[in-house]
């Protein structure tokens, strides 16, 4: 039974919107702020967790937004969770999926505050509640919007300058499919071979434009695809991935673990784009990496744009699980123009590097969340 104290007496939600260095193009929208739910799980013994409800770009990429998650989350899973104990995660998380079906941006955050909450009861960092670190910092790789040549050029040469990111991820399927495979040829050529470029169509390519172009970006140097057809079209992602020599990622085609091991069973991916966020949290990351890597499959640290709570969360995940081997993405504060922590988040050396302290390990500037809540 658990302890009095880690009983959940409140869980508030709070929407902050957050704006960006510059705009974030993705294949069908573009953003210049960052909509974030955060989320506050209050125990009895006045220990305070935090968590983040939050999607790339709005509901276009998952079906959720914060709107749809502060709703779900104050009117059906808070009012459920309280009373339990934070240190019942496994079973919280599965007794919510007979409140509420799919949802798991919003059970995501549930999640990580309870991880949160009850790391912090314990005086131990989250990293220790899931096996514990055995590094201290991951690789993270720095996504690029639809800009023209001349700009993102510009962008990698002074991230490189600057020692924060050594390895790039360029967005595509916003432009026409031939000027967008000729803009990303030019700039992984502009580096001479010397820079690591991957590509991201945010699965809006069909099957004859992937199988036109992929090749071609394959042969322009580019050095994994991500996701460049529709999620449920596995038997296209196979054969795509058995005509080019790059690896292929499976984004949007993996959030659940029987996601993974349809991909793993048609040979549809070599690596799996492994986001906290869409899994529905920790505990469910880490059955979709179980099968990725029963499967022989590697997972990359990827990102829903996450604020500074759910980035921890991630790096917590990668930095305990050596299933996430295919380095990361976990650029999100990196994109926002203000700093929402008391300390922010160590960006060096191409890396960030794990948050020291109790639970995630980061303190929320509440003055700046104030400024920067909705209504």
């Amino acid at each position: 039974m658990s302890d009095p104290e880690l009983s959940i007496v409140s869980v508030d939600t709070t929407i902050i919107d957050i704006p960006l260095i510059r705009p974030h193009k993705f294949a069908t929208t573009t953003s210049d702020t960052q909509p974030i739910l955060l989320v506050a799980v209050t125990t009895a013994g006045g220990v305070v967790g935090h968590g983040e409800g939050v999607v790339p770009g709005g509901p276009w990429w998952g079906g959720e937004s914060v709107e749809t998650m502060k709703e779900i989350i104050d009117r059906y899973l808070g009012p459920y969770i309280v009373g339990r104990g934070v240190d019942e995660i496994s079973g919280v998380m599965v007794d919510i999926e007979r409140i509420v079906a799919n949802a798991r941006f919003a059970k995501a955050a549930i999640d990580v505050a309870m991880h949160d909450a009850w790391a912090r009861s314990l005086g131990i960092n989250v990293a220790s509640l899931l096996g514990g670190a055995f590094r201290t910092g991951v690789d993270v790789r720095w996504a690029l919007g639809a800009a023209p040549l001349d700009e993102i050029v510009d962008e990698v040469t002074r991230r490189m300058d600057e020692r924060l990111n050594f390895a790039f991820k360029l967005k595509m399927g916003a432009l026409d499919p031939v000027v967008d495979t000729d803009r990303v040829i030019g700039i992984v050529g502009a580096f001479g071979g010397e820079v690591g470029f991957s590509i991201d169509v945010n699965a809006r390519w069909d099957r004859f434009t992937a199988l036109r172009h992929v090749p071609q970006l394959v042969d322009g140097g580019v050095e994994l695809i991500e996701q460049p057809t529709p999620a449920e079209q596995l038997d296209v992602l196979a054969e795509i991935n058995r005509r080019v020599s790059a690896p292929v990622m499976a984004d949007e085609s993996v959030q659940t673990p029987h996601d993974a091991f349809q991909v793993a069973k048609l040979g549809a991916a070599d690596v799996i784009a492994l986001k906290t966020t869409k899994c529905g949290g920790l505990q469910r990351s880490k059955e979709v990496v179980a099968v990725a890597k029963a499967a022989g499959l590697r997972c990359h640290g990827a990102t829903s744009i996450e604020g500074p709570i759910g980035t921890a969360a991630s790096i917590h995940f990668a930095c305990s699980e050596p299933g996430i081997d295919y380095g990361t993405e976990l650029f999100g504060p990196q994109l926002f123009a203000v700093e929402l922590l008391q300390t922010p988040l160590d960006y060096s050396e191409g890396q960030v590097h794990l948050p020291e302290g109790p639970g995630l390990g980061v303190e929320l500037d509440m003055d700046v969340v104030r400024k920067y809540a909705r209504g």
